[in-house]
């Protein structure tokens, strides 16, 4: 019989025995996790899934994230990233740029590049195609994460197609998988006072769910400390986890002729006030953050992994939720436009050797990991990678009661 996991509040404990048994916690659990002041049994609790799923191993990749313009036609309070065309610090990049970006990247031992934007008002779809294509000619080897829900639905009106012909000509031209952003909170009051211009939840789920029936992998993210609450982010939690027990029974399903996919990760976002509208806020407490890291990992039993994003938590945070439930560290970077802290510029970039330091202090075996989460094997001299599984192979998955 599994021993007890140590609670100090007795209110934890009988959340405590569904963690043990592997059950899905419910929304009032997940409530009553965020109001009990038993930061470390929460903590405990989160470890026990985290090292139930993948033991001492905490995961990196070598990525560069691209982000192609700033202009945007939103302008959502919680953003400092976006500019309207002609305004001071707004840029486009030539696609001949983004591709010799992505060739650098991959030249310098890079796995995958992460290329995101805002809403631009008068590129064509034509310029995402092209750009996938260049670098899938340039990179062949090279991963292309890109494009958030957001801008897929963007895609739609520009280029006049469903969701499924756009994901369909981006698979095509190169895309493999999407990453998470653009979910910030799914619900109806957060969504109108803080980003009323971004499409609401039931488009962020149709992109997701179209792009996991075409056998295209994605991510998840939370945007969390600034108007939300507690119950707001529980809700957000078990939406995504309702959406992987579908993903999931579809890839049980699936043959070979009609693939599908799922999550891969989960990735919280420290919400960081500085240079947006919302500038007046706090934002979240460290306190807040580990809390919010853990229990994203006690009600996400059907998601593998759960990132701490160094960029957003910062690094010795980040190092600390190795303990709280998380998994992954995400990766190099070396570029990052959307958000910043105070004083930090867009060149935030980890090497290798300080990631892998980074998670032996905190007690952790570093593993090199590709986007779909399969270890990567490098030549010891060259630094060449030696092996990781074909890119179209299945990923091993967890199952969503284990």
């Amino acid at each position: 019989m599994s021993q007890p996991l140590p609670v100090t509040d007795d209110s934890l404990r009988p959340i405590a025995e569904k963690v043990l048994e592997g059950l899905p916690l419910s929304q009032d659990d997940g409530v009553a996790l965020y109001a009990s002041r038993d930061l470390h049994g929460i903590g405990r609790m989160a470890n026990f899934v985290r090292e139930k799923l993948h033991g001492d191993k905490a995961f990196y990749n070598r990525n560069r994230h691209i982000n192609y313009t700033n202009v945007c036609a939103l302008s959502c309070k919680f953003c400092s990233f976006y500019r309207k065309r002609g305004e001071e610090g707004a840029y486009e990049m030539p696609i001949e740029q983004v591709i010799a970006t992505a060739k650098t990247a991959a030249d310098t031992g890079a796995t995958e590049v992460h290329i995101v934007g805002g809403l631009h008002p008068w590129l064509k779809f034509d310029y995402y195609l092209d750009m996938l294509r260049g670098i899938r000619e340039e990179c062949p080897e090279l991963h292309i994460k890109a494009f958030t829900a957001i801008e897929i639905v963007h895609f739609t009106r520009i280029a006049k197609m469903s969701v499924r012909e756009v994901l369909t000509a981006l698979k095509e031209a190169g895309l493999g998988s999407l990453p998470g952003g653009g979910a910030e909170i799914f619900d109806d009051r957060v969504h109108d006072e803080v980003f009323k211009g971004k499409v609401r939840a039931d488009r962020w789920f149709d992109v997701h769910r179209t792009a996991h029936s075409l056998g295209i992998h994605t991510n998840a993210t939370m945007l969390y400390g600034h108007v939300e609450t507690p119950p707001e982010r529980i809700g957000h939690l078990i939406k995504l986890r309702e959406l992987q027990d579908e993903s999931l029974s579809a890839m049980r399903a699936q043959d070979a002729s009609s693939p599908s996919a799922c999550f891969n990760c989960v990735i919280p976002l420290s919400f960081i006030p500085e240079q947006s509208e919302l500038g007046y806020l706090p934002g979240p407490t460290g306190l807040t953050d580990l809390k919010t890291l853990a229990i994203s990992r006690l009600m996400l039993n059907n998601i593998a992994h759960v990132k701490a994003f160094w960029i957003m938590q910062g690094l010795p945070l980040s190092q600390v939720a190795l303990d709280w439930g998380c998994d992954d560290l995400d990766g190099t970077v070396v570029w990052y436009d959307i958000t910043k802290r105070e004083g930090d510029g867009v060149h935030q970039n980890l090497h290798v050797s300080d990631i892998r330091r980074l998670i032996r202090e905190a007690g952790r075996v570093p593993i090199e990991r590709d986007t779909l989460y399969r270890e990567v094997t490098r030549d010891a001299v060259t630094d060449r990678v030696l092996s990781s599984a074909p890119l179209n192979e299945p990923m091993q998955l967890v199952s969503s009661h284990s």
